[in-house]
């Protein structure tokens, strides 16, 4: 897994992959806080998270880890088990699909597990916004990709992470969808709150400010085509 410094306290951890015959990158992020480290996703088990680890102890930044599961998915929460004693955070819907499907998709998924993944749910839920005025860091309820997603917002380096909330490829920055376009068409409203200046997401490479009004335009897009082969009202 390649670090990459986007700024001094925010590192991203790419790990590739295939899946499904396709190429897959995962990214972790790490907040290096005045008071706490921020983990941000735990990927397929033990083994994604150790290169964070490593660069916590090896730079020198011994803080209070804080675990964030920006949603459910097996690929962000497999490591959870590597942090037994740290807060661990999440929206109470996202403990509650992690716990539902958390052995399912070990079996259905059985050749993505690296490392321990022993079921370690969220220990730490929240519903609506969570700050950490320490350490400059602000944690929301995003609901788009799915519905228990959540979102960092780095204050201090105006660095956003948005999780699955942004589509895999630089051509497509719509993700799979699990709730609905206008739930979708909110959550680019709650971003442009946000000041960000760079978006980190689970699997695309870094996007700047301009990748709200990209994600508006292929969302319209998706739903004209919605509406010429189905039929849809306009």
């Amino acid at each position: 897994m390649n670090p990459k410094k986007i700024t001094d306290r925010n590192i991203m951890f790419t790990q590739h992959r295939p899946f499904e015959g396709m190429d897959f990158d995962l990214n972790l992020g790490l907040i290096i806080g005045s008071k706490n480290n921020f983990i941000i996703d735990t990927g397929f088990g033990s083994e994604s998270v150790a290169p964070i680890i490593k660069y916590i102890t090896e730079y020198g930044h011994l803080r209070e880890p804080i675990i964030i599961n920006t949603h459910s998915h097996f690929d962000h929460v497999w490591g959870n088990c590597t942090f037994p004693n740290s807060m661990i955070i999440s929206h109470p819907l996202c403990r509650k699909f992690a716990d539902r499907d958390w052995d399912n998709d070990l079996q259905k998924w059985s050749t993505y597990p690296r490392g321990n993944t022993k079921k370690h749910l969220p220990n730490t839920t929240f519903e609506g916004v969570m700050h950490f005025p320490e350490d400059g860091v602000t944690i929301f309820h995003s609901p788009g990709h799915s519905v228990d997603c959540i979102s960092v917002y780095d204050e201090i380096d105006k660095i956003l992470y948005a999780g699955d909330n942004i589509g895999d490829t630089q051509d497509n920055v719509i993700p799979y969808i699990e709730t609905d376009i206008p739930t979708f068409e909110r959550l680019i409203e709650i971003y442009k709150r946000y000041p960000f200046e760079i978006c980190i997401s689970g699997h695309n490479k870094p996007q700047g400010k301009d990748v709200l009004s990209r994600m508006e335009n292929q969302l319209e897009a998706s739903w004209k085509q919605q509406v010429a082969k189905y039929g849809l009202p306009v």
